[in-house]
């Protein structure tokens, strides 16, 4: 439940009855709260079921202690902020209500109007804040829930919803393969989201994307002063994804001399962070992906046979885009949705012509490809109907007949620099970043082609 759907309430506690209503009537005055009133710690315990967010208690009372009605609202309900308030400072009493769970201990005196306040507004502020990632998880979880995530209906699909369910069971390995730009990493979100870890975090981590020296470092962390550069202690991807799902992709290429560090963490379930030598125990399942085959890559010698076997486990093998029937379609008419939406554009629908342009088509690039298709396609047309002419296709076609023919690597240059500027509108600074090269040469090559 939002802030906004009920107001924040706090109970008073205490027989004073001046004292009372001295503490009702300062904490009423933020219009955001809603106060109610008790003398003793009994009346209080039995009206526990309006849920109150924070109870200011009083250490003596006159049914009983403020340390039982504290052990009691802890009993009831650990959520309850319980904030003790005493004439008398002792050290050791506080001690033992912090440990208690009490959230602070107040001695009244002359500033414990402006004492109180502050403490129960940082309370507010914690649970606003503690509702507000709540629900974003729930958003979170919502999106990548499987049944919503993964788009289609095709028989293929539908075998790996029931491979999904399977996984969610229990906290077994998964291992995901499949061509690239197949959804490998939606369906690992749509794994842990559905799991019993969704409320733990989600960590991916491209294997590929990390330099061999910097491995170590990503995935365990380091010390504060490991190696040059570390100015301060970084906790690892794996102390990261601990109680969640920590997400490997293509992790077929990570080098062999790390991947039995990776063999150890996974067996000793702890990790030792770089330049120290406490180890750190983790827990989080483990996910791992690839466009290649795990048996090959371990027969080749890349990957190693005791680590492979350690996260083998459920597979999901994805199928390609082109096996998937009219998926292509569904896809597309969610694309077309979602791009619109998100750019406030008005809804846009396929002409039969464009649809026997994308299921005539294999999408070598799969849903990646499919996507960029279709983003585009929503862009260049000029009416609700997106034409055929819009459906800009086979880029990956024509740039594997570039390699066809014997040329110069100068006459190759020109080539792809024509694929490139065709692609791109003959945007010049968009080439540029792409192709990694400077606009001026792209320019000077245009020159002496012409």
């Amino acid at each position: 439940m939002s802030m906004n759907e009920r107001p924040f309430k706090i109970f008073v506690v205490e027989d004073n009855e001046w004292y009372n209503k001295l503490l009702v009537h300062n904490l009423s005055l933020n219009p955001d709260y809603e106060v109610l009133s008790f003398l003793n710690g009994q009346d209080c315990l039995d009206a526990l079921g309006q849920n109150p967010d924070v109870v200011t208690l009083d250490y003596r009372l006159p049914d009983t202690t403020g340390i039982d009605v504290l052990k009691k609202i802890k009993q009831l309900n650990e959520e309850i902020q319980v904030i003790l308030i005493s004439e008398q400072d002792d050290i050791e009493i506080v001690v033992d209500l912090l440990k208690l769970g009490a959230y602070d201990y107040i001695v009244k005196s002359n500033d414990i109007k402006e004492r109180l306040l502050n403490t129960i507004n940082n309370i507010h502020k914690r649970l606003g804040l503690k509702n507000e990632i709540s629900l974003l998880r729930n958003e979170v979880q919502q999106k990548y829930s499987f049944q919503k995530s993964i788009i289609g209906n095709s028989d293929a699909i539908k075998g790996i919803f029931k491979l999904i369910e399977k996984a969610v069971r229990t906290n077994i390995s998964v291992v995901i393969t499949g061509e690239t730009g197949t959804g490998k990493e939606v369906v690992a979100k749509a794994i842990h989201y559905s799991s019993k870890r969704k409320d733990k975090p989600f960590v991916a981590v491209n294997v590929a994307a990390i330099p061999s020296e910097l491995i170590e470092s990503e995935l365990f962390g380091h010390e504060k002063g490991a190696f040059t550069g570390a100015s301060f202690r970084r906790i690892g991807k794996f102390e990261e994804a601990n109680g969640g799902t920590l997400f490997l992709d293509e992790v077929t290429e990570m080098e062999t001399a790390f991947q039995a560090k990776l063999l150890r963490v996974l067996q000793e379930k702890e990790i030792t962070r770089v330049g120290s030598n406490k180890p750190v125990k983790t827990d989080c399942r483990i996910i791992v992906a690839t466009n290649k085959n795990l048996v090959n890559e371990v027969e080749s010698g890349n990957f190693r046979e005791d680590l492979y076997y350690r996260i083998y486990g459920l597979t999901v093998d994805l199928p390609p885009l082109r096996e998937r029937d009219t998926d292509v379609l569904i896809l597309a008419k969610h694309f077309i949705s979602q791009f619109c939406k998100e750019n406030k554009l008005e809804k846009r629908t396929l002409s039969q012509q464009a649809i026997n342009k994308l299921i005539s088509y294999s999408f070598p690039g799969n849903i990646r490809e499919l996507k960029s298709v279709i983003e585009l396609a929503v862009t260049l047309s000029d009416d609700e109907e997106i034409a055929e002419e819009n459906i800009i296709l086979g880029a990956t076609s024509h740039t594997s007949n570039t390699l066809n023919s014997e040329r110069t690597l100068k006459e190759y240059e020109l080539q792809i620099l024509d694929l490139f500027m065709k692609k791109y509108n003959n945007n010049t600074k968009i080439v540029a970043e792409k192709l990694d090269i400077g606009v001026s040469t792209i320019y000077r090559m245009l020159k002496k082609e012409n």
